[in-house]
């Protein structure tokens, strides 16, 4: 199983590898930024993808269009995951998870409730309990270890990481990941910097900074087995096969899907490509860079377009009707005010080129 796994790791390398530069960094740059993104929707937040976007191409110095602000806490959950994966052969240390809670809490609040940032979680916090049900008739489906056991437990953690290299590192991702989340060191953010663990271990296996799969992404739509996985493990032994087994199908799957972002790269690139035979102006350019991102919800309609390139609904109307007739936009079915438009699809519509 991990033999078949590592082949593919080595062939979804092998293919990024002779795309080029600006397509690998394009195709990283996405990763990341789902990676980012989904590891909050697994905690139930939602950011927004093209600030997340933007501030990964600031620290990694992309040179790209279309950048936008990004908020302290986009901006700390970026760094802690551009620092894991980026700096995958750094040893993993105390003061280095100390560092990635607080960029993760940097007003020292998960909320509206203030946490113990950058230390371990205290007697006082009181028990750590995974809990469901009503007041009254709660079940108890975790309770991690009790926080005077934290220093010892981690130490362990630590010397285990950096140490012992007869695990091959995609096996480690998976353990580790366990471990962490089992230990519950922190009062908040435990998911997201297991997974940023794993993240790094995976780092090492593939040996690159560059991002080409999300384990974060394939967790996320495979939430509710996960987190039924996890308890599964967490309430039984420590025998942890069956664990394993789930853990690297999941990644299994993360490198299938990595296809498929692949397939989305190259079609970005031929698009534009062929777009640039005649160039777009600045408006167009910027909606088509959005729809491509997915930073445009639904569908675009001239109100939509008018809105996000901030010009007059009759200039949004003739870029639109001038995109329509290069087949850069493809009128969907339904006409009159519910006129709507949308890019080509790589795998139905055939690209026309543009007309002389």
């Amino acid at each position: 199983m991990l033999a078949d796994l590592r082949h593919r790791q080595g062939h979804l390398l092998g293919r990024m590898e002779g795309i080029g530069f600006d397509l690998k960094r394009e195709a990283s740059l996405r990763m990341l930024t789902n990676d980012v993104v989904k590891s909050s929707v697994i905690e139930g937040e939602n950011l927004n993808p093209i600030e997340v976007r933007s501030s990964i191409a600031r620290k990694l110095e992309f040179d790209i269009a279309g950048l936008i602000q990004s908020s302290r806490d986009v901006d700390g959950l970026v760094e802690m995951m551009l620092d894991a994966t980026q700096k995958f052969s750094t040893p993993l240390t105390k003061e280095r998870l100390f560092d990635w809670h607080a960029t993760l809490f940097p007003t020292g609040r998960s909320g509206m409730q203030r946490i113990i940032v950058a230390q371990w979680r205290t007697l006082e916090s009181g028990t750590m309990q995974v809990v469901s049900g009503p007041i009254g008739r709660e079940k108890v489906h975790f309770e991690a270890p009790t926080a005077d056991k934290l220093e010892n437990e981690m130490a362990a953690f630590f010397e285990w990481f950096e140490n012992n290299n007869q695990i091959d590192p995609v096996v480690k991702a998976g353990i580790a990941h366990l471990w962490f989340v089992t230990i519950h060191s922190f009062e908040d953010g435990n998911g997201r910097i297991a997974r940023a663990i794993g993240d790094m271990s995976l780092a090492r296996a593939d040996g690159t900074t560059d991002r080409f799969y999300s384990l974060s992404s394939q967790i996320e739509i495979e939430r509710n087995n996960y987190y039924a996985q996890l308890e599964l493990q967490q309430g039984g032994t420590t025998d942890i096969t069956s664990w394993l087994n789930c853990f690297l199908d999941c990644l299994g799957r993360a490198i299938n899907n990595a296809e498929k972002c692949l397939a989305n790269v190259m079609f970005k690139a031929n698009l534009w490509h062929r777009i640039n035979q005649k160039p777009v102006n600045d408006r167009q350019r910027h909606i088509i860079n959005l729809m491509l991102d997915d930073g445009v919800e639904g569908f675009i309609n001239t109100s939509k377009y008018a809105k996000l390139a901030k010009c007059s609904n009759d200039t949004a109307l003739r870029d639109i009707i001038n995109l329509r007739d290069r087949g850069v936009f493809i009128q969907n079915q339904r006409g009159g005010r519910s006129t709507s438009y949308r890019l080509p699809d790589p795998e139905c519509d055939k690209f026309i080129s543009p007309k002389s």
